[in-house]
């Protein structure tokens, strides 16, 4: 018999209808049509309906969630590109790493930052750019990120071009990808400078109160200020150096605002530095050096330099400012400024600011209409000062000239110290007149005279010196500033061969002077290029009138004006230092010939004897030009004789005697000429490594009838022999002058009566021993 059907109780009915209703949910996602006719026979028609509405309303949801994220993949596709950008362009750098401590992407920040391709980071190990001693704390800190939770931040050193420790801030965080991999988003910050004062802080394993006050010993030796502020610019610390520098003691500005230590104007700038920060999260604004001032609790303003840099503690931006007073560097720039234009002896402008002052004074005189003036002034024989008195004293005579000048002129005026002695003096709104501005010029000058032309008292020493002035009016702008110093300079020469101590207007014919004067140094330059320069030689006799040798004197063959003896520009050439070339040319020209004597018996034992100037000898280089003079013509040093004269004996005399005993170390000998007119000391004069003496011309042109100039001869000649040395006499014109040098018994002899500076061609005919040449 069946059993009758035993309802279940309603709790229990409807904990089975709902699970029965979730399997046949399950069973028919794929439709209605996938019920059997079993299920379906058992569902009421309710439930089987309100079934297959909750379905199709869960198929609505799907279809408009598909087509919100179909819109969303569009829109990240479209700012994708442009994040990427901003990605690799970005100021940190950035990379991906996956589970296994690969990289798996990185920005074009991080490759420059460690000195590597970014192709060269693709799939290579996070570590192996890390300091190996720092892995560990790598490690560490990969090990605390977690996807979802907060950002983790460690320092370390990282390696630049894979040998160079970078010490960094690593601020990172996880998060699953799709497919169920973690991956860890790094950000790397180079802290540079400020990690001697950040690692103690971040190394520390004591406590935070512990960690300060070690942080902030380290702070206080530091020479620069360290000032950490919070986001709202409230003061946190304040180490040693910035409470020197502002003159507050920390607890009197912690907790304050930071523009407490900034004057007015600079308030605004930096509350809007922080607040750019604040809205932007720019990390470009920060650390960049900027120059601006400080307040100190006097009150007193000065000028620093504060570089600003951000970082993260708890979450909450602080800001670690660099304070550093360049107060000392501002002089420092200000000094440079002065020297580069004024004169750090006198304290007067130099030629820079000159130049500025005068094409000042041409705009200003196109301006108004009223004429001007320049005057070029050079103290007379100012170096026999120095030579005589030492540098010292001379520089303490430059100061008092300059001193004196600007008591000459008036306020709106300039004076300027040029070079050495030469002084540059610019008059300002003259007479619109030039009769009366020359005269008004005239005046000023004579002012100078005036004050300059009493005595000096330098260190103890009374000296008197003079100046030479001259000078040029301007008007408007019609010249040029070069053109106005170069005629206030032709002037002042004019005023020196005038005799000195005097001013001279400039003249158009002494313009025309000095073009000559400069067209010829032109041709000389030109010349010397074109081997135009010739040598003569004057033959040397024995006291029997046999050849001994000759002295090489230089000829220059001019194309236009045609053979000039030295006289006619071996000044130009000293002046234009031109004679250096010309020198280092006479001396391997006479070398060479000396070779060639040397191969003729009866011209073998020639000597040659060669002036030097006294630039030349002043040279370093001097002894190392003999020499290769020497080498690469072949001649034999013990037949080369150089002459030098005793002016070039007076200044460093222990100098003098070094490079002479050097070339006669090469085999050289030496010979002193025009002996008798110069300053030389016997006292220094037997310490110099000569061999020859030469009796000046001067002395030996009246020798026949000036006692005194006989009396000279003799004592030079006495002299020599005392001191072992030769004898020469030059300028010997006459048979008569001949004996009577013999009789003094004189070595040797030069001059006309034996023949005068012939080409190298004409000394064939010298014969032993020699005839008199007529006169």
């Amino acid at each position: 018999m069946t059993k009758p059907f035993d309802p279940p109780r309603k709790s229990e009915a409807r904990a089975l209808a709902d699970q029965d209703l979730r399997w046949r949910a399950e069973a028919c996602v794929s439709g209605p049509a996938a019920l059997s006719r079993d299920v379906v026979d058992e569902m009421s028609v309710q439930d089987t309906q309100l079934l297959f509405h909750e379905l199709r309303v869960h198929q609505i949801e799907l279809e408009m969630q598909n087509e919100e994220l179909r819109r969303v993949q569009e829109l990240l596709a479209t700012e994708r590109s442009k994040y990427f950008d901003l990605y690799d362009l970005a100021p940190v750098g950035y990379c991906t790493v996956n589970e296994h401590g690969l990289i798996l992407q990185a920005n074009l920040t991080l490759g420059a930052l460690l000195g590597v391709a970014r192709a060269a980071l693709v799939a290579k190990p996070f570590t192996r750019f890390i300091q190996p001693e720092d892995q560990d704390q790598f490690y560490q800190h990969r090990r605390h990120l977690v996807p979802g939770g907060e950002a983790q931040q460690c320092q370390l050193r990282m390696l630049k071009d894979g040998q160079h420790p970078v010490w960094v801030h690593l601020s990172g965080t996880a998060s699953t990808t799709s497919d169920g991999t973690v991956v860890s988003r790094i950000v790397i910050s180079d802290i540079g400078s400020l990690k001697q004062s950040e690692q103690q802080l971040a190394a520390s394993e004591t406590t935070q109160r512990q960690a300060a006050l070690h942080s902030q010993t380290i702070l206080d030796n530091m020479l620069d200020g360290v000032i950490t502020i919070d986001a709202r610019g409230h003061i946190e610390s304040f180490n040693q150096a910035a409470q020197t520098m502002f003159g507050y003691r920390p607890e009197a500005v912690l907790g304050r605002n930071v523009a407490l230590l900034m004057p007015t104007p600079h308030r605004e700038h930096h509350d809007n530095y922080l607040g750019s920060f604040q809205r932007t999260g720019e990390a470009r604004i920060m650390g960049q050096p900027r120059e601006l001032e400080g307040l100190r609790q006097d009150g007193s303003v000065f000028p620093l330099s504060l570089s600003v840099t951000r970082i993260a503690r708890a979450g909450q931006p602080v800001f670690i400012g660099i304070v550093r007073d360049i107060t000392q560097h501002r002089e420092d720039l200000e000094k440079i400024r002065y020297l580069a234009f004024y004169d750090p002896l006198t304290g007067l402008p130099n030629r820079r600011l000159l130049v500025d002052r005068i094409q000042h004074g041409l705009a200003a005189s196109h301006r108004t209409g009223h004429h001007g003036a320049v005057m070029f002034m050079d103290l007379d024989h100012f170096k026999r000062v120095n030579d005589k008195l030492g540098h010292p004293v001379g520089d303490v005579l430059l100061q008092q000239v300059a001193s004196r000048l600007r008591a000459c002129v008036r306020e709106a005026d300039s004076v300027a110290r040029v070079g050495g002695d030469e002084f540059v003096v610019l008059l300002e709104a003259l007479s619109n007149f030039a009769q009366e501005a020359a005269a008004q010029a005239e005046a000023v000058a004579n002012k100078i005279l005036l004050a300059l032309g009493q005595p000096f008292d330098l260190l103890g020493h009374d000296v008197s010196i003079t100046p030479s002035v001259g000078i040029v009016l301007f008007m408007e702008d019609r010249e040029s500033m070069d053109e106005l110093l170069k005629k206030a300079d032709i002037a002042m020469y004019q005023a020196k061969s005038a005799g000195r101590n005097i001013a001279r207007f400039y003249d158009p014919a002494m313009q025309a002077a000095a073009d000559a004067h400069a067209d010829l140094e032109a041709d000389m330059r030109r010349d010397l290029a074109l081997n135009r320069f010739v040598l003569h030689y004057q033959v040397q006799v024995n006291q029997q009138g046999v050849p001994l040798g000759a002295e090489a004197l230089v000829r220059w063959n001019h194309p236009r004006m045609g053979l000039l003896a030295p006289g006619q520009f071996i000044a130009l050439a000293e002046e234009s230092q031109l004679i250096l070339l010309l020198g280092e040319w006479v001396l391997e020209t006479a070398c060479t010939q000396l070779l060639a004597w040397s191969r003729t018996p009866d011209k073998s034992h020639w000597t040659m004897a060669v002036n030097v100037s006294a630039l030349q000898f002043s040279k370093p280089s001097f002894v190392a030009t003999v020499a290769a003079a020497l080498q690469k013509t072949g001649a034999a040093p013990q037949l080369l004789k150089l002459e030098l004269t005793e002016s070039m004996l007076v200044g460093d005399v222990e100098d003098t005697i070094l490079k002479m005993n050097a070339i006669k170390a090469l085999g050289v000998s030496f010979s002193l000429d025009d002996f008798g007119t110069g300053y030389s000391s016997l006292s220094y004069l037997k310490r110099l490594p000569l061999d020859q003496l030469k009796i000046d011309q001067s002395f030996v042109r009246d020798l026949l009838s000036d006692p005194n100039d006989a009396v000279i001869a003799r004592t030079i000649v006495a002299l020599g022999h005392s001191l072992s040395l030769k004898v020469i006499a030059e300028g010997v014109e006459t048979e008569a002058q001949r004996d009577f040098l013999v009789e003094m018994g004189c070595d040797a002899f030069q001059g006309y009566l034996f023949g005068r500076p012939v080409p190298v061609a004409d000394t064939a005919r010298w014969g032993a021993p020699l005839d008199p040449a007529p006169v």
